[in-house]
């Protein structure tokens, strides 16, 4: 994956991104289809596709993460007024 691909990705919104990992999975799912019936060519395109997969879940980790310590330093704040 080149990083402008990695770039788009990491702006967009939580939600994009667990449709963006649905679809990923389907095509997985595919990819694993064809490599039983010895119909896949490129053998690395299924390690691709599980590498995009853990890439945006990451994403999205570190995004609910961030999240969280957002909301605990409001709190934090508000309530030291």
């Amino acid at each position: 994956m080149k990083k402008k691909q990695k770039d788009d990705i990491k702006l967009k919104n939580i939600e994009e991104l667990k449709n963006l990992i649905k679809e990923s999975q389907g095509i997985l799912f595919k990819l694993r289809l064809e490599k039983t019936q010895n119909k896949l060519k490129n053998l690395k395109a299924i390690f691709l596709e599980r590498k995009k997969i853990a890439l945006m879940l990451t994403i999205i980790n570190e995004k609910a993460k961030l999240e969280k310590t957002v909301v605990k330093a409001t709190k934090k704040s508000s309530t030291k007024r």
